[in-house]
């Protein structure tokens, strides 16, 4: 069996390293034509791969292997018939350590400090802890996990919800119990931090809306590392415009964010531009994905990470 593998970068295919020799590893951006009427593992490039769907069309795919852990719109636009992975196990590290360290500096004011270092301004602050703080996690899946595991050190008291109520054995911590959605807006009063990390759907769309919102505690800080339409950005102004609430935000309704956009000049708001699996964590877990699927695929086994099946 010979198998016929497209990756988007030099680098990537760099990572994956050294294959079977009956393995024919290709460096194919989506910006040009098929290199051939059947591949069988396309990897689409990490920014923009939605858009990049549209050139399969005619091809023969055994599976497209996104590099996102997202997926919402993808269905929309894949070609019929073809098989899609996410990313899963790919940015949950990384995501995780983004969503504490925006944590660590929304609630100890960095961006204060940083404001202050540039003006040559001695600023000392009497700040928040994360210590001790009451942190919800809205979202239970391989990041929000992540982001439990990371936190168990830092003293805090968690509580977890996701779609479904259940128990979760996690590891470093141990047993968990996670709320069903439905408890959310009673959970939410008592919660100090809230970190979303939830999948983008109809389902969970503007699920922080302006009634959601002001049912969270006043001087909360809401963080999302999930999607960015999970909140009603109009709601989010008005709560921090009038000093409801806090934010510190990864993901937007509209990315890039455009210039002008309130959100810029917005009070106790914290940004990064969607940067949460962007870091040097992804390169060898994605190349480790890759591998994982061709092995599979070479011994006759169904792929890992399947949200789409083949129609």
């Amino acid at each position: 069996m010979s198998l016929l593998v497209t990756v988007p970068t030099d680098r990537l295919a760099a990572d994956v390293g050294a294959l079977p020799a009956e393995v024919d590893l290709r460096v194919w951006d989506m910006t040009t034509p098929a290199p051939a009427e059947r591949i069988d593992i396309v990897v689409p490039p990490y920014v923009g791969s939605t858009g990049s769907l549209d050139v399969l069309r005619g091809v023969s795919v055994g599976l497209v292997q996104s590099q996102s852990i997202g997926y919402d719109g993808v269905a929309e636009v894949l070609p019929d018939g073809m098989p899609f992975a996410n990313a899963a196990s790919v940015h949950e590290a990384s995501t995780a350590e983004l969503a504490i360290g925006m944590m660590i500096a929304a609630q100890r004011h960095l961006p204060r400090f940083v404001r202050a270092q540039d003006r040559g301004e001695w600023s000392p602050v009497f700040a928040e802890s994360l210590a001790d703080r009451r942190v919800l996690l809205v979202g239970f899946g391989g990041v929000g996990k992540a982001v439990a595991r990371r936190l168990a050190g830092f003293e805090v008291e968690m509580t977890a919800v996701a779609r479904t109520a259940r128990t979760e054995q996690v590891d470093g911590i141990g047993e968990m119990a996670v709320h069903g959605i439905d408890e959310l807006p009673a959970l939410l009063a008592d919660a100090e931090i809230v970190v979303l990390s939830l999948p983008g759907n109809e389902e969970t769309r503007h699920l922080f809306d302006a009634e959601l919102i002001a049912r969270m505690a006043p001087k909360a800080l809401l963080v999302n590392v999930g999607r960015g339409p999970l909140i009603d950005t109009d709601a989010l102004l008005l709560a921090l415009q009038e000093g409801r609430v806090r934010a510190a935000l990864d993901v937007f309704e509209q990315e890039p964010l455009p210039a002008g956009h309130p959100l810029w000049s917005a009070p106790n708001l914290l940004m990064t531009p969607h940067g949460g699996g962007a870091s040097t964590a992804m390169n060898p877990r994605m190349a480790k994905l890759v591998r994982t699927q061709i092995e599979r695929m070479l011994a006759g086994e169904p792929p890992v990470n399947v949200v789409i099946p083949a129609s």
